[in-house]
């Protein structure tokens, strides 16, 4: 086990903070927090306010879930989008995988996650409801299942698909250029945008 005697309390503190962080070991929080005490105290008040800002007043697309300075993100206000198809993807950083492959022009809705009984995440701990209001206003004619190809996204996938059934859209699924097991993050732009390009009725993949 690691351990470190500290020369200060407020080093130690601040440390603690940086160890919250996912993918930040004690050694890497106390290089990130030495490396802050290098800084010039202008850029460090800026860092830090610049957090502070982020986390009171950013919001959640009233629309789509993603991330957005306002109630409407700039891609749900954008009139060049493509409204009538709809991309369901797992988090917002899926929404930023696809838009850097520049080969979707539709819209998105973020579910929150994907079920997970390991995780004790069902169903109801989704925004499965609020998608389902979305498709009944009738504007949507295909729906993009673009969530990470695992066990876990499979079992979302196939969920939503049941209950999308009796609505008069067409149910997509991204091609399996994205291998199984993988997140769509970790997915390189060529794969992932190919994988839009290509994506097939999902029914087709319940016969895999």
């Amino acid at each position: 086990m690691y351990v470190q005697n500290y020369p200060s309390k407020l080093l130690e503190n601040a440390v603690e903070e940086f160890a919250k962080l996912p993918g930040i070991g004690r050694k890497t929080a106390l290089r990130l927090v030495l490396h802050l005490l290098r800084q010039n105290t202008d850029d460090v008040d800026r860092f830090s306010q610049t957090i502070t800002q982020l986390r009171h007043e950013v919001k959640h697309c009233k629309m789509c879930n993603n991330i957005s300075d306002t109630d409407v993100c700039s891609i749900c206000s954008n009139p060049r989008r493509d409204y009538s198809t709809l991309c369901v993807v797992e988090n917002i950083k899926d929404v930023m995988s696809i838009e850097n492959t520049h080969q979707y022009n539709g819209l998105y809705f973020v579910l929150g996650g994907v079920i997970s009984p390991m995780d004790g995440i069902g169903p109801a701990d989704l925004k499965i409801d609020q998608l389902m209001n979305k498709i009944t206003e009738g504007n949507v004619k295909e729906i993009i299942m673009a969530l990470s190809a695992t066990m876990e996204g499979d079992t979302t996938n196939f969920f939503i698909y049941k209950k999308l059934k009796q609505y008069s859209v067409t149910i997509s699924a991204i091609a399996r250029g994205v291998a199984f097991g993988d997140e769509l993050e970790f997915t390189d732009e060529i794969t992932l945008g190919r994988a839009i390009i290509n994506r097939v009725k999902f029914e087709a993949t319940l016969a895999d």
